[in-house]
């Protein structure tokens, strides 16, 4: 029951944080998430604090990434097969990089707690974009 409260709270906040997400800084974003983990996986001050330069450096340069793209979008620049397969492969290198840092922050306990979450938003994701395909038929 307890496990399923959870499930029900993260889904309703990253729902609510994903509509939010656009309007906000990559400061906001960080501290928003920050917080949302410390509640979720009961991170002490010193976790806290690690995660949040994690994630802010990481949110720079999604903000970053993303103005690139927009701007390359509306010059009508299309990325070429090998630009397409360099930006995947950065962003792997930097998804395995993110996963190290928190397995090094975070317990075993809270590291399981957080992959789970993961692979839920993952899924999440999927139904999402199957739901997206199938209007835009």
């Amino acid at each position: 029951m307890k496990k399923l409260i959870v499930t029900i709270v993260l889904v309703i906040s990253s729902l609510s944080f994903a509509q939010e997400k656009s309007k906000l800084s990559p400061e906001q974003q960080t501290e928003l998430q920050v917080k949302k983990m410390t509640l979720d996986l009961d991170l002490d001050t010193k976790q806290q604090n690690e995660i949040k330069t994690i994630l802010l450096e990481q949110n720079k340069k999604r903000a970053t990434k993303i103005a690139e793209l927009k701007d390359k979008k509306k010059q009508g620049v299309k990325l070429s097969a090998d630009e397409k397969f360099e930006m995947k492969s950065k962003m792997l290198d930097d998804k395995i990089e993110h996963k190290a840092q928190m397995k090094k922050i975070l317990k075993p306990e809270q590291f399981q707690k957080w992959e789970q979450h993961q692979e839920n938003r993952k899924e999440k994701m999927k139904q999402k974009r199957k739901v997206t395909q199938k209007t835009e038929e």
